[in-house]
Parts: structure tokens; sequence; C-alpha cells
């Protein structure tokens, strides 16, 4: 059965969008940026809330500039051709290889994991993520962690959320200073 993964960048204290809605303190250096694309690599289809969608929406032209550099360029070719499931209450139509959600998380997780096909179910946004954790659909929480407090704003991680135990899975840390946290929930 595939896997569901929540994975994003976030800062030390638990955020992964500052309180003023930003988020530039988590531009990933080279390092992480390769790690981020090496991990596309192994995604079936994408789950982004509208939030999310609208900030990847640059991905789906990134490719026509022509000093784009060749690590963003491979990032576009990986990302533009993966099918993506957009959930919003207010967008009725959206680009490339998206589709608008037709039924609710999950009911569209479950469909997903019945379907033939190879490669995670990748879960982006916190508000997404908060949801499927409240019905434990997510099997790994992924993170790669920023020295950074921002002190408020939207969390990693669901707030007054049910227990979830997790298994360490894969650690290593990047240019010194970024560490991955990989963790799979035990049932």
């Amino acid at each position: 059965m595939r896997k569901v993964t929540y994975s994003m960048n976030v800062s030390l204290d638990g955020y992964i969008v500052g309180p003023d809605g930003g988020f530039d303190w988590s531009a990933p250096d080279e390092d992480v940026f390769r790690f981020w694309i090496d991990d596309i690599r192994e995604v079936g289809v994408h789950l982004l809330g509208r939030r999310l969608y609208e900030t990847m929406l640059y991905w789906e032209t990134a490719d026509q500039d022509p000093a784009l550099d060749a690590a963003s360029r491979e990032w576009t070719d990986l990302w533009k051709p993966l099918p993506k499931v957009v959930f919003s209450t207010t967008l009725s139509e959206v680009q490339g290889r998206a589709r608008l959600a037709s039924g609710g998380l999950a009911e569209e997780i479950a469909r997903l994991r019945a379907e033939p096909g190879e490669g995670d179910i990748a879960i982006g946004g916190a508000t997404l993520a908060a949801e499927a954790a409240a019905s434990d659909l997510i099997d790994e929480y992924r993170a790669v962690v920023y020295p950074v407090l921002v002190g408020g704003g939207t969390p990693f991680f669901p707030r007054g959320e049910r227990r979830v135990d997790l298994e360490l899975v894969e650690t290593r840390t990047f240019s010194s200073k970024f560490p991955y946290l990989r963790y799979r929930v035990t049932r």
C-alpha cells in the first residue's frame, strides 16, 4: 500500500510559516534543495491545500526562464508532470497536472491507495496535514529543521490533536546546520 508522507521545512520552534505569513527563512541552501529534488522522485501524487498550490504555481512555468539554474530546472522537470490534487473551496480551476479534489481528504487518500501506482502520496501544507493527522492518515513525518525561532505562525504539527507515537527511521544533517528528521508512525 502506498504510504502518506508529510514533509516540510520547519523552524526550530515548530512553524512552517512565521506570524507575518513569511517563510523567507526557509529558503533551502544547495544541499537541502538537492535533497528535496531527490525526495520528489519518490512521490507518485502530491496533495496540496490552496495556499501551497498557489505558492507552487511558480514551478509550472519556471522552465520558461532562460536564467533558471540547473538544479531549479531539474526540480521543474520533476514537479510539472507530477500529478497533484488540490483541496480548495475557493478555486474553480487549477493548472498543469493538477486537479481539484472531488471528495474529502480521507476519501481521496483511500481512492489513491486503492489505485495501482507507485510512489508516495505526499501531503503539502499544514492545514491539510492537520486534517490527515486527525484521521490517522499520515504514515511518515519528515522535517528539515531550520536554525531560527520565528515565535509563532502556522505550526508544522497540529495543536491539540491526539497522541501519535513515532519511530525515528532516518536522520542527516545538511551544511552542518540543517537536521533532517524522518519518523514513521507506529500503529
